[in-house]
């Protein structure tokens, strides 16, 4: 186990929670499937979802995260058991199977959503008690979107995720993007009609001027520096930053009025709102997650927004 520790404590004595995996690990599953998005970002959809008589495969679960890519998460029971080998054969099976997958989101959520699926970015969970070093490491090795979230139960209503490793198929924020995206739609309606005539996020780049690319980079690496477990994601619209769930997205504006522009999941209510450079977009139509919106234009503005970039960090 991971050398995690939660302390219970009053003002004149303190004792440790002794943390615990689950017995049953199904248990585990029910309880992560019901409060999927919660505590992953993750909207559930299908459970124990079967591949056919072919393939003869059964899928723990099946979900659509935040940015609407597939996400597969499987379950390991056993330390000996080689969750990454069978979460890559269902990852290349699902994408050999796009239009089941399609349908399901179609039956869950609607036809809207179905429509917005990101292929590219699919996405393998693999939730344990714990993992090996040859677990961590094969994980590191393969070009895939993987990511390994250890757990720990403590007491009866207590449960730690930590995010052991993660890997993304996708390295650089400023590299060539040729992929789909969805966008977050508040209300969803008001960016459909127009996502196709956007330009893409790797357009905005090519066409950027030398100094709007710099406060880009400038931005994007404070935002990689607040921790390890980080996990950078570009899109096809923006570049999206995870933990276990985002935390902010990022893109620019090229032309007109030349700007970099963020989304954090913040309370816009509980930010000193600046005309020009911070707004609340919780009740309009934008790209990424998240309810504030914060506009860079110049270097000035870039360490003002630190502070808020810390605190969506610290508190997602």
């Amino acid at each position: 186990m991971s050398d995690i520790k939660l302390f219970k404590y009053s003002e004149n004595a303190a004792s440790e929670l002794a943390g615990k995996s689950a017995a049953i690990e199904k248990t585990l599953q029910n309880l992560i499937e019901s409060q999927m998005e919660t505590f992953l970002g993750v909207r559930f959809l299908a459970t124990e979802y079967s591949t056919g008589n072919k393939h003869r495969g059964r899928i723990d679960s099946l979900g659509l995260d935040e940015n609407g890519c597939p996400v597969i998460i499987e379950y390991k029971r056993h330390s000996n058991e080689n969750v990454i080998n069978q979460g890559l054969f269902y990852l290349d099976w699902l994408l050999d199977h796009k239009a089941d997958f399609r349908l399901l989101v179609m039956d869950k959520l609607d036809k809207e959503e179905a429509d917005k699926i990101e292929w590219s970015g699919t996405r393998l969970l693999c939730i344990a008690a714990d993992f090996t070093r040859y677990d961590e490491h094969a994980v590191a090795q393969i070009n895939r979107n993987i990511e390994l979230i250890r757990y720990k139960l403590f007491g009866d209503d207590l449960l730690l995720f930590e995010l052991v490793n993660g890997s993304s198929a996708a390295s650089t924020a400023s590299a060539g993007i040729t992929e789909d995206i969805p966008v977050e739609t508040k209300p969803a309606k008001t960016l459909a009609a127009s996502t196709l005539a956007m330009k893409t996020h790797a357009d905005q780049v090519a066409t950027a001027s030398p100094e709007l690319l710099a406060l880009f980079e400038q931005t994007r690496s404070f935002i990689l520096v607040q921790g390890d477990d980080i996990i950078e994601k570009p899109l096809k619209l923006y570049v999206a930053f995870r933990r276990l769930k985002n935390f902010v997205c990022m893109s620019l504006i090229s032309k007109q009025d030349p700007h970099v522009f963020l989304t954090l999941k913040l309370d816009p209510e509980t930010v000193d709102l600046e005309k020009g450079f911070t707004r609340d977009v919780t009740n309009i139509g934008h790209w990424g997650t998240g309810d504030l919106e914060v506009v860079l234009r110049k270097p000035a503005d870039f360490e003002k927004v630190k502070p808020l970039i810390e605190r969506a960090y610290q508190e997602n």
